[in-house]
C-alpha cells in the first residue's frame, strides 16, 4: 500500500479552518496536521521536516532560503492571500517546487474598516475614556476631543484599501491628500484626493495612514527624520506592514510627543513578545493584527486550502498557481 503524503498546515492561530470547509478527502488521503501555535526557526523546521506539502495561513510562518534548503521532501507549498512577505519564493522556484496561493476574501474591506476603527479610537481617546468609566471616573481635562471634520487626512498608498479609507475620510468632511512612489495627480484626482510630496503629507496632515506594499522602495520609509516632520497633534496609523516603519524610532518619537499618537495593527514579530516595549508605549493604540481577522476571510482561506490541496493530491492543476 502506497504511503500517504504528509501535509502540514501552519498558522491557524484562530483554530478556524476546520469550521469553514470540508476536510474528509484530505483526512482520508493524506497524513494531515494543522498547527495552531506560532512557529519559527527550529520549532518550525521540526513541524515541517517530513512534509510533502505545506499550506501557510498568510505570512505567519517565515520560510527563507536556508529553511527551504533543509526540506528535501517538500514537493508543494501554498499560502493564503495574494502575496507572502516571509517566503523566499525564488528558493522554491529554483528547486522546481510548485507554489500556489488562494483568494484572500474581503480582506481589503475589513482592513479599511479597522483603519477607521483605529483612527476614531485614537482621535476620540476611546480607550482612555473607557478606563475612566471602569475606574469610577467621568470626563476629565483630556476629554475635550478634536474633530476630524475639516482636518487633513494623509494617505500613503491609494490602492484598493487606501481608496476606501479616502472615501470615508471625505464622508467625515476631511481634506484628503495622498502620496506613493508612483502617485500621479490624475490617479489622486480619480479618488477626489490631491497628490502632494511625502514631506508635505507628513508635515500637514492631522491623520497619516499607511497603505503601501512593503517593498525595496518602501521598507523603513518612516523613520526618525520623517516622524520629526509630523504635526505635534497628529496620529500615525499603520494597518499595512510593520516594515514600513522603524518601530524603534516610533517608540522614541511617541515618548517625545511627536506624533501625538500612533495606532498600529502590525508588528515586526508576531505575536508581539510579552516583554516588547510597544506593549507599554505611551500614546500607542495597538491591536493584534486584526485587519484580516473576519469570518468571511477565513472561510475563503479554508476553502482555498482544501480545494488547492485536493487538486495537488489528484495531480490536477491547482486553482491559483503563484506567479512571481
Amino acid at each position: 500500500m502506497a504511503q500517504l503524503p504528509n501535509i502540514v498546515i501552519l498558522g491557524d492561530y484562530e483554530r478556524a479552518l476546520r469550521r469553514f470547509s470540508y476536510w474528509d478527502k484530505l483526512d482520508h488521503n493524506s497524513n494531515l496536521t494543522i498547527r495552531h501555535e506560532p512557529l519559527r526557526d527550529e520549532a518550525l523546521y521540526e513541524a515541517v521536516k517530513d512534509a510533502d506539502a505545506i499550506a501557510i495561513v498568510r505570512d505567519r510562518s517565515p520560510f527563507n532560503e536556508a529553511m527551504i534548503a533543509r526540506l528535501p521532501k517538500l514537493k508543494f507549498l501554498m499560502f493564503t492571500g495574494e502575496r507572502n512577505g516571509t517566503l523566499d519564493a525564488s528558493a522554491l522556484i529554483s528547486r522546481n517546487i510548485p507554489i500556489a496561493c488562494s483568494p484572500g476574501g474581503p480582506s481589503k474591506e475589513t482592513t479599511a474598516e479597522l483603519t477607521w476603527a483605529l483612527i476614531l479610537g485614537a482621535s476620540k481617546r476611546l480607550i482612555e475614556e473607557n478606563k475612566l468609566i471602569a475606574t469610577g471616573g467621568w470626563r476629565d481635562e483630556l476629554s475635550l476631543l478634536p474633530m476630524l471634520s475639516g482636518q487633513r487626512l494623509g494617505i500613503m498608498g491609494l490602492g484598493a484599501i487606501g481608496s476606501r479609507v479616502a472615501r470615508v475620510g471625505r464622508a467625515f468632511g476631511m481634506e484628503v491628500v495622498t502620496w506613493s512612489p508612483r502617485m500621479t495627480p490624475e490617479r489622486a484626482a480619480a479618488e477626489n484626493a490631491t497628490s502632494v510630496s511625502l514631506d508635505e503629507l507628513l508635515s500637514t496632515s492631522k491623520v497619516v495612514t499607511m497603505h503601501l506594499v512593503a517593498g525595496p522602495g518602501t521598507k523603513g520609509i518612516i523613520s526618525a527624520d520623517q516622524l520629526a516632520l509630523m504635526r505635534p497633534d497628529s496620529i500615525l496609523v499603520n494597518t499595512s506592514r510593520s516594515a514600513l516603519i522603524n518601530m524603534s524610532d516610533l517608540c522614541v518619537a511617541l515618548k517625545k510627543g511627536c506624533p501625538a499618537q500612533a495606532a498600529v495593527d502590525v508588528f515586526d514579530i508576531e505575536p508581539l513578545p510579552k516583554d516588547d516595549p510597544l506593549r507599554n508605549t505611551p500614546n500607542l493604540l495597538a491591536t493584534p493584527h486584526l485587519g484580516f481577522i473576519a469570518e468571511p476571510i477565513f472561510e475563503a482561506f479554508a476553502k482555498g486550502i482544501t480545494q488547492t490541496l485536493e487538486a495537488w493530491l489528484d495531480q490536477k492543476p491547482v486553482p491559483h498557481p503563484f506567479k512571481p
